[in-house]
């Protein structure tokens, strides 16, 4: 009996020795089949990241500057009604007349316009035109400046291939996510020609396609999102959940899935989360996720929050 009193302590300690390194090997099995999928979705992240910081990536951001009626000169020149970040010192007098926005270039000014040497007064396409926006051309090419168009209103976009949120990227943290998930959903169809309102970050909403919702379970429950349909053959999704604003961008994230198949299931990546361009930059015009779409869910898998320097808004 004393000899059992004595035993008592060791096996304690034996069985308490036993589950930490119970635990450990756990541990590090999950931290291996967590480094082997990581290195699955390498490829998507290395094309993620390679898009972002293209010369004219929306890293490469520098200016977002809304068109009143009327006409206004601009360059990046103090003495300018509208200042851009980079560029000539004075580009030239651009002017609006409701949806008309025309240029007329400043004498000797280096611009291009499509590509070819700018020589007089032009006419520019915004984002909404079929044919896509002008391209104002400056520094040799490393600058580009656009007329971008949400609900009724216009604004000049900027970028230069020199923009310290492109050359000074850190590069985008991850979620550990996982194979679970990679969820089937199962897609309800909308009634052809259904809408729905979409809020942006600059005070603007617009109404766009909604062919359908997406459902899904998890946990034993079941969650729904508002698909959009933007016009490039996907299902475009833009949602928010739990880690957003605790991890993730605060105003939610996206996911791009195709389109449903025969039997009317949507495979759905949510390791392929990612940032809108507002996370990167304070010059995007981002959608807002619609109340339809922020989840009571934790996903705990695709991009995380970036943190950049915002400059002020001009």
């Amino acid at each position: 009996m004393s000899k059992m009193k004595h035993l008592a302590p060791l096996l304690l300690l034996a069985f308490v020795v036993a589950g930490c390194k119970d635990k450990e090997a756990i541990q590090k099995a999950a931290e291996a089949k967590a480094q082997a999928f990581s290195a699955t979705q390498q490829g998507w992240r290395n094309e993620r990241t390679a898009r972002l910081t293209r010369p004219d990536g929306w890293t490469s951001l520098v200016g977002l500057h809304w068109l009143e009626e009327g006409e206004h000169y601009f360059g990046s020149d103090a003495d300018n009604g509208i200042r851009i970040a980079a560029g000539p010192a004075h580009v030239g007098m651009i002017s609006r007349k409701g949806d008309r926005i025309r240029l007329v270039p400043e004498k000797g000014a280096a611009i291009t316009f499509d590509g070819a040497p700018l020589k007089g007064a032009v006419t520019l396409l915004s984002d909404a035109d079929p044919d896509g926006p002008s391209q104002l051309g400056f520094d040799d090419g490393k600058g580009i400046i656009t007329v971008i168009k949400r609900a009724d209103r216009y604004a000049l976009r900027v970028k230069h291939a020199d923009a310290t949120t492109r050359t000074q990227f850190k590069g985008i943290e991850y979620w550990p996510g996982g194979a679970d998930w990679i969820v089937r959903a199962k897609f309800v169809p909308n009634a052809p020609g259904k809408v729905i309102p979409i809020a942006n970050i600059v005070g603007t909403t617009e109404d766009v396609p909604n062919p359908g919702t997406v459902e899904f379970e998890r946990d034993g429950q079941t969650y729904r999102i508002e698909a959009l349909d933007e016009g490039d053959g996907s299902l475009s999704l833009v949602f928010a959940d739990r880690t957003s604003g605790h991890g993730s961008y605060p105003a939610g994230r996206f996911l791009e899935a195709a389109k449903p198949d025969a039997s009317g299931t949507v495979v759905l990546d949510f390791n392929k989360s990612y940032n809108p361009p507002c996370a990167f930059t304070a010059f995007a015009t981002c959608p807002l996720p619609p109340p339809e779409n922020r989840l009571d869910l934790q996903i705990v898998a695709g991009e995380k929050t970036y943190h950049f320097e915002k400059p002020k808004r001009s």
